[in-house]
């Protein structure tokens, strides 16, 4: 009887052990994959004007540096389930874990540049700047701080009692990833918070234009979802670790935390990209007996009170188009709502 019982025992210490390894080998494989179908897409829909954009660049290395996470841990894990007396070399453990509690800081980043469409950097006085980035740049710091020393904790827990061990030691109750997901909080509320704000103050005055309302609500959705899902997240990771002191679950959290933020953030680069995309094959291309036929008439100033106004007429055919005349489908001048201005509708994404 006790031969039947030890070997069966032995299995299921053996499934018992290796089950942690084989969750996060799940929840890698099934975002990365997602991921990765993403990434294909936001390729195929970029255009040249979009991929010169920093937000775009900033995604692609985000999203490279999450691949990478996704690699490394899925082969820790994976070398834990197939060969448990073999595992991988130290370095590669702490290059796994570096590589999952540090990248948050990339994506969050991202998610700042956005400021940079409403303050640009080139015609901002540098007291606003100061004022505007002065406490997101403190919490990011602050992140660093507390990031480098639960890294250090880990580290020498490791030394003494192994790298599963000293990470479970580490885990429960830690200050230093309370601190960060708390901060993560703050840092997401701040930059959404006051994006939308600022977008509401700039987008007063084209609330009536046809397509303009539209594209601001989307706007305002999507960055309402990059804040609301990590949100999510972290709340569910301060309650494991105050709650459960083992980490299989919020190891689990911490993987998919990655996951959503830079999910959140790619979703607004590639609505953007979507949309230049369209606007790319709709546009018709110029006919050049259209062109040939382009004859500028000069009309006469109307003084009115010593003041004058000339206006240009581009006859094209039968049809003309006026210069400095107010738009007739949304009512507005040319002042209110310009091709800039309709530009800096997708630069806020």
């Amino acid at each position: 009887m006790s031969s039947v019982t030890d070997p069966e025992a032995t299995l299921n210490a053996f499934v018992n052990t290796i089950l942690p390894n084989f969750d996060y080998i799940v929840v890698t494989t099934a975002f990365s994959a997602s991921l990765f179908t993403l990434f294909v897409v936001l390729f195929a829909l970029s255009t040249k004007e979009s991929r010169r954009r920093l937000a775009f660049r900033l995604n692609v290395l985000a999203i490279c540096v999450v691949l990478l996470m996704s690699i490394l841990t899925g082969l820790t894990n994976g070398k834990a389930v197939v060969d448990p007396y073999n595992p991988v070399s130290t370095g590669v453990c702490l290059a796994a874990v570096v590589l999952t509690v540090f990248p948050p800081l990339l994506y969050d980043s991202i998610l700042l540049t956005r400021l940079f469409a409403l303050y640009p950097l080139s015609s901002t006085p540098l007291n606003t700047l100061l004022k505007i980035f002065a406490f997101p740049l403190c919490v990011k710091c602050t992140r660093v701080v507390v990031l480098t020393l639960f890294l250090n904790e880990y580290i020498r827990s490791a030394k003494v009692e192994g790298l599963a061990q000293g990470a479970t030691t580490t885990w429960f109750r830690n200050p230093n990833l309370i601190t960060e997901w708390t901060m993560q909080i703050a840092d997401n509320l701040y930059s959404v918070s006051f994006f939308l704000y600022k977008l509401h103050v700039r987008t007063r005055l084209v609330k009536r234009a046809r397509g303009i309302a539209e594209r601001i609500h989307q706007i305002f959705y999507i960055a309402v979802a990059n804040f609301v899902f990590p949100l999510i997240v972290n709340v569910a990771l301060i309650i494991s670790i105050m709650t459960d002191p083992s980490m299989t679950t919020g190891a689990s959290l911490v993987l998919i935390n990655n996951y959503v933020t830079i999910m959140g953030v790619m979703c607004a680069t590639l609505w953007f990209s979507g949309s230049q995309w369209v606007r790319t094959r709709d546009e018709p291309l110029p006919d050049p007996a259209v062109f040939n036929s382009l004859k500028p008439c000069f009309k006469g100033d109307h003084v009115a009170g010593g003041g004058s106004k000339s206006s240009i007429v581009f006859v094209v055919g039968k049809g003309s188009v006026a210069s400095g005349t107010p738009s007739l489908d949304t009512g507005m001048g040319p002042k209110q709502l310009t091709s800039p201005e309709k530009e800096d509708m997708h630069a806020l994404v």
